[in-house]
């Protein structure tokens, strides 16, 4: 079965074709880095037009690149949140008509079910039942994955996203947007030990993230760090942005352990755009060696959002014979367990 996936959910617009929810046959993505950067930030209104724009183009390249035609796609998947909702729309109205003009099945995915889904794209993808940790500029979350399609709930975050807290952090120390990769480059070169941020870990067995509290520790730092700077001060901007690298860094993996722990998980996963952070693979693939729990990350095309994971999460929800009709709408809040 052959399904192409689409996701506009954010401000990447994206389309990939998938065989049997494990082949991956395109993987089409427009960036619109160029377009945001300026504002620090996604402008939603402005992700909506790429998106219009892109949206036929890229889904011409991703039947291209195998050399396909649209007579050979078996059912469309597209994404219907979490996301912005006038981007989500784009999507979500052009597989509507795709659909119904090539008289193929229509099905609506989950974004987050979609990254966890992500791991069954590489060669070795892990047994059920496993935790996913799903870490994004978005979203912060812990599933027990028992099987395709049945998910708990561990934990969430109560606030800022890991990856929403680095492009803050980013934009507060004039680096740039996203920040995410430029705090993690300029971070090499830092001291992680050099200032000791706070680790908010909240009660003894929670398993949700609250990341406010140290993006407020970071921004009253760097502004009095900004008034008593002289040459004598041995703190650079690369000791800040390696200290709260390692910070965040800390608070996931303590949290991804416990959550395996809890439930008696010997398999974890991450995906998501943060997971593309070298120091938080790395570390974390220490943790998980150290106590004997296996790891499975997926590869950074597949960490930052994607049509292929979309195709992969579809596969799974049309060969159960769900279906979805033209009906179908986005939905900006869309919490995994309510699926």
């Amino acid at each position: 079965m052959i399904i192409l996936g689409i996701d506009t959910s954010c401000d990447d617009t994206c389309a990939a074709i998938v065989e049997n929810g494990k082949k991956l046959l395109s993987n089409v993505i427009n960036s619109q880095l160029i377009v945001h950067h300026q504002y620090g930030g996604v402008v939603p209104e402005l992700a909506s037009r790429e998106h219009i724009r892109n949206i036929v183009p890229v889904v011409r390249e991703s039947l291209r690149k195998p050399g396909l035609s649209n007579k050979d796609i078996d059912a469309i998947a597209v994404t219907v949140g979490p996301g912005l909702i006038g981007a989500l729309l784009v999507g979500i109205y052009f597989a509507k008509a795709f659909g119904y003009a090539n008289n193929i099945p229509l099905i609506g995915v989950n974004h987050l079910e979609g990254h966890i889904l992500s791991i069954f794209l590489e060669k070795k993808s892990p047994p059920f039942p496993f935790v996913a940790l799903t870490v994004s500029g978005g979203h912060t979350n812990l599933y027990h994955v028992r099987n395709f399609g049945d998910y708990t709930v561990l934990g969430q975050t109560l606030d800022d996203a890991a990856g929403e807290a680095f492009d803050k952090i980013a934009k507060l120390l004039e680096l740039g947007y996203p920040g995410g990769p430029v705090i993690e480059k300029l971070a090499v070169t830092g001291r992680p030990e050099a200032i000791d941020f706070p680790r908010a870990y909240l009660s003894k067995d929670s398993l949700d993230f609250s990341f406010s509290g140290l993006k407020t520790a970071v921004a009253l730092y760097v502004r009095k760090w900004r008034d008593q700077k002289t040459s004598e001060n041995k703190i650079k901007i690369a000791d800040i942005a390696a200290s709260f690298q390692v910070a965040v860094v800390d608070i996931l993996i303590n949290k991804v352990f416990a959550a395996a722990t809890q439930v008696g998980a010997n398999s974890v996963m991450l995906a998501g755009g943060v997971a593309r952070n070298n120091h938080l693979r790395s570390e974390l693939q220490k943790k998980m060696t150290k106590e004997g729990i296996d790891l499975y990350i997926s590869s950074p095309e597949f960490c930052t959002d994607n049509g292929a994971m979309i195709a992969v999460a579809g596969y799974h929800r049309i060969i159960k014979g769900e279906r979805d009709d033209l009906t179908l709408d986005a939905r900006s809040r869309f919490p995994l367990d309510q699926i």
